[in-house]
């Protein structure tokens, strides 16, 4: 299971639309491991400037990588956070998160790279055959 949904949140889907900040909530208090990573990629993007940041450090555990590949795979969860944090975000392997400003002198172009079968294929290691 992706998240854990209180009984009053489930209630409330179930009636209505939920708020974007309720599902922030939910997203950050089940799934802590990939809401760190990514906050941690957001921060750096808006503190280093250049409209760009990764993470290129592995997950400790399995239970980790999970948390990425689930918040990352549902479409609904990804949006959230890229409202949430005001940036695109990007995926390669099963744990490569980068952060972009899209309005960023020269992000558009480092995104466009970023994401390109060309740096899918760079990024493979013997290392990273079964993540």
């Amino acid at each position: 299971m992706s998240l854990t949904v209180d009984d009053q949140l489930l209630e409330k889907a179930l009636r209505d639309e939920v708020d974007h900040a309720s599902f922030i909530a939910c997203v950050r208090e089940s799934l802590p491991y990939a809401w760190e990573v990514i906050s941690g990629v957001a921060t750096r993007m808006r503190d280093g400037g250049a409209g760009f940041a990764d993470n290129q450090t592995p997950p400790p555990d399995e239970h980790a990588r999970g948390q990425l590949l689930r918040v990352l795979a549902s479409d609904a969860m990804r949006g959230a956070l890229e409202r949430h944090f005001g940036v695109r975000l990007a995926f390669q392997n099963c744990h490569r998160v980068a952060a972009f400003d899209l309005d960023a002198d020269g992000a558009a172009d480092r995104h466009a790279c970023f994401v390109s079968p060309r740096a899918q294929l760079l990024n493979q290691s013997p290392e990273l055959v079964d993540c």
